[in-house]
């Protein structure tokens, strides 16, 4: 194929088109118009001789041949943007988005510390936080996220990670509920009503593992999906919740609410940040590992984000 009649930029806006599934989204996305995004979407069909994006339930799905370039598509677009970028990244002057695949109970607590580094250091980057969902590591390797913050047992081959900070659990419940009268004991936990966080709405608690190796169990009033519902939830209520030390002295910062330690030994866990090896000498990853292990840091540290 003789690559001169071909507009390389449509690369681009076929990278936005096959990762948005939307023509208004990329468009957005790219800076134009959402006919000029249409336009390029039917050039690409003609260069491909393939629908590329295809009608379906809410909205568009990728075709059998879109899915097929998808990766070496991510493989093309990150080689060239490495050649521009050789070894003179500047982060004052840097532009464009960083993806981070991130649980939303830690981007609560570290993207504040995330976003004051970006201010100091590479004000016209932006930032897009995604929940990391099953396919974490797949979106890493295709190159669908820049990097990862996450609970991590194991990563595949091609995947680097480092320890960030570790946490422990403590228990959080609002100020003057009846439990602060006196001391929290097993018994008096297990008594009480509580919120669990979680994503998907099934499977266990680490705090209901942790009961059931003992032979005990707790009443789980309510599973909500996000950090935020459940602290005004606990805030305004007699349940309560055991969540990560970190998030539970954001939320003590309200006033409403107090932490405890809870009444049986959760341990602690390790939060991680993992990149695909194909990122490990770019300059521009490197910056933002820096950042997210110096955030994280400041976090640890209990710096305040407005420091």
């Amino acid at each position: 194929m003789n690559l001169r009649g071909i507009d390389l930029n449509l690369l681009v806006a076929l990278d936005a088109l096959l990762e948005e599934k939307s023509v208004t989204r990329a468009a957005h996305r790219l800076g134009m118009s959402q006919p000029a995004a249409s336009r390029a979407l039917g050039r690409l069909r003609a260069l491909f001789s393939d629908a590329l994006l295809v009608d379906g339930p809410g909205g568009y799905l990728l075709s059998a041949r879109a899915e097929e370039v998808r990766p070496a598509l991510r493989r093309i677009l990150e080689g060239v943007g490495e050649i521009l970028e050789a070894n003179a990244f500047d982060p004052a002057t840097a532009t464009g988005r960083i993806r981070l695949l991130m649980p939303d109970l830690q981007a609560a607590t570290l993207a504040p510390h995330l976003l004051a580094r970006f201010a100091r250091e590479a004000p016209f980057l932006d930032l897009d936080i995604v929940a990391p969902g099953s396919n974490g590591f797949d979106l890493l390797e295709q190159g669908g996220a820049d990097a990862m913050v996450a609970l991590i047992d194991d990563a595949p081959a091609g995947i680097h990670r480092r320890r960030l900070y570790d946490e422990n659990l403590v228990t959080l419940m609002r100020a003057h509920h009846p439990a602060l009268a006196g001391n929290l004991t097993l018994d008096r936990f297990l008594a009480l009503e509580h919120i669990v966080v979680s994503v998907t709405g099934v499977g266990a608690a680490p705090v209901d593992e942790v009961l059931a190796r003992m032979g005990r169990t707790r009443r789980v009033k309510l599973r909500v999906p996000n950090f935020f519902a459940a602290v005004e939830i606990a805030a305004r209520s007699d349940l309560i919740m055991t969540l990560p030390s970190s998030l539970a002295r954001a939320a003590a910062t309200m006033r409403r609410l107090v932490s405890l330690p809870p009444p049986l030994d959760l341990g602690s866990f390790t939060m991680s940040l993992a990149w695909h090896a194909r990122q490990q000498d770019a300059p521009r990853h490197i910056w933002l590992r820096r950042a997210i292990v110096a955030a994280a840091t400041d976090m640890s540290s209990g710096i305040d984000v407005g420091s």
